[in-house]
């Protein structure tokens, strides 16, 4: 009777410290020594799902740790983790368990719009979209379904409340203005279709004001705006801290949602003015950010070999699970953007496949025969490494999953490594061919803001897989999590479902897109 061996991987370059020793160097080398160890394969990678929904399952069911009490201010979020954990592992909730969130949610709505950490709380922009994202699970529209209970009107008071002339936001009554409050806010409005240009004035620019040397974004910019006359001055705006994963997800993904807003058609001269509801894009320079640069600097987030290829959130710092999410679930982004893939490529473009076939068919002997695209992988980030980061160290042996070894396991992490593994097995992208039958299904209605909103309504649907391109490492049956949405992290059927009863438009079905460089079908 034979046994498997491990599989122990090659060994891998160790960071270099240049004789220089430090704290810093030092955890980096006992990280790396920590991970090689857990590189070590002992048969096939697999996600272990039934420990993990027995660690969600506990948190839900009979209550969190007693460590989690200083998270007391972000209960919705406690909630969403866990709620968006359980979609993206293919598990829903049953009747009782949905109710019972449903009704937990509305406790934390407040009188005067939003959403609180807590019953009794101030509302906030983190815990408002915390909240709705887990209402869009578990909720349903109807008398006692959550959607139609939300206060849609108060929400949008409480979003304009908090801006600032900068196109800024305050994260809540008096407190700072961060990217992630932006994010928050504007991933709401979308859900909810509350979206307008009277709120998004201004926010581009503000958000463009934010990218620092490297590249990645940092939390906020200076507010340089004159006391005296309250006018936003164009410079200088130096942007406050270094790049970081999650304020740069935040920013980009910001940034991707309002091209809605600067893509539309530019009003009348006469329309625009100082009490108008078009926003100084329209009359000034289009505000812009370096994608060349934020490439670059994604793309160098990703760790070493032996880092096992996780992600690291800053410039010389550990790589760490959530990671996976926040900046591996940017590339996605950065394809809304026209970097990267070939996915929207028509009869007018460059045939690819025809080229492949015609090279073939010109005398390329058998010796020089090979698949041609079939191996070919576009992605920035490397899918492969990632998924064995979280799947060989992401995993904590008792259920859940972590930063990295040997840390506990936790909500937050849960759900962003599992995030961060759909990310890396799913290629998503916007398809223009979806954003057309979306247009071609949309009913007009007489708000003055129907041209944004079918805009909005149209981009943020267009999201779909492409075909052909899952890329999942280990056994499927047990590795495979549902695709998820890379604006909204929720997935593509709740984004698709929550957004369908609020705009009160119908989603097309989803067309077959031919992924490139497949074989074609004989004839």
């Amino acid at each position: 009777m034979s046994t498997q061996q491990p599989t122990q991987r090659r060994q891998a370059k160790r960071t270099p410290i240049d004789e220089y020793p430090s704290l810093t160097s030092r955890t980096q080398q006992e990280t790396e020594t920590i991970l090689s160890e857990h590189g070590i394969i002992n048969g096939e990678p697999t996600l272990q799902k039934n420990a993990h929904l027995q660690f969600l399952a506990r948190n839900m069911i009979q209550g969190f740790p007693a460590r989690y009490v200083s998270q007391d201010a972000s209960q919705p979020w406690l909630l969403f983790w866990t709620l968006q954990s359980f979609s993206a592992l293919q598990v829903g909730l049953d009747p009782g368990n949905r109710q019972r969130a449903i009704d937990k949610i509305l406790a934390w709505q407040h009188p005067n719009g939003g959403f609180s950490g807590g019953p009794g709380q101030s509302p906030h922009l983190l815990p408002t979209y915390a909240a709705v994202c887990a209402m869009a699970i578990a909720g349903r529209p109807g008398p006692g379904g959550g959607w139609d209970q939300i206060d849609r009107p108060k929400l949008y008071e409480f979003f304009m409340s908090l801006k600032q002339p900068d196109g800024s936001f305050r994260v809540a009554e008096h407190m700072e203005v961060d990217v992630r409050g932006i994010y928050c806010l504007l991933v709401t409005a979308v859900l909810l279709n509350i979206m307008t240009p009277e709120l998004v004035e201004g926010t581009a620019t503000f958000l463009a004001s934010c990218q620092t040397y490297e590249g990645g974004f940092s939390s906020a910019s200076h507010p340089f705006y004159s006391v005296e006359t309250d006018r936003v001055l164009r410079s200088p705006k130096p942007n406050l801290g270094e790049a970081h994963g999650g304020y740069t997800f935040c920013a980009l993904a910001s940034w991707v949602v309002l091209q809605s807003y600067l893509n539309l058609e530019p009003p009348p001269a006469s329309s625009i003015g100082p009490n108008s509801q078009w926003g100084t894009e329209f009359t000034t320079e289009r505000p812009r950010v370096d994608l060349k640069r934020l490439t670059r600097w994604l793309a160098n987030m990703q760790g070493s070999e032996v880092e096992l290829g996780g992600f690291r959130g800053r410039t010389n710092k550990l790589v760490d699970g959530c990671y996976s999410w926040w900046c591996g679930g940017a590339f996605s982004l950065l394809e809304a953007l026209g970097i990267g893939g070939l996915q929207n490529l028509t009869s007018k473009d460059v045939e690819i496949d025809e080229i492949v076939d015609a090279a073939k068919e010109a005398g390329a002997s058998k010796e020089e025969h090979h698949d041609g695209w079939d191996d070919i992988d576009e992605s920035l980030f490397n899918r492969k490494a990632l998924q064995e980061y979280i799947i060989l160290a992401g995993q904590h042996p008792a259920g859940g999953l972590r930063d990295k070894p040997p840390k506990s396991a936790d909500s937050y992490h849960t759900l962003y490594c599992l995030s961060g593994l759909s990310a890396a097995q799913h290629h998503i992208y916007p398809s223009h061919a979806r954003k057309a039958d979306t247009l071609k299904t949309w009913k007009d209605d007489e708000s003055p803001y129907n041209t944004l909103r079918k805009a909005v309504f149209a981009d943020v649907i267009s999201w779909t897989e492409e075909d052909g391109t899952a890329k999942v490492i280990g056994p499927a049956a047990t590795n495979r999590l549902n695709a998820t949405h890379p604006l909204t992290n929720l997935t593509i059927t709740h984004t698709e479902g929550i957004m369908k009863h609020f705009y009160g438009q119908e989603i097309p079905s989803r067309p077959f897109i031919k992924p490139m460089g497949t074989k074609r079908e004989s004839k």
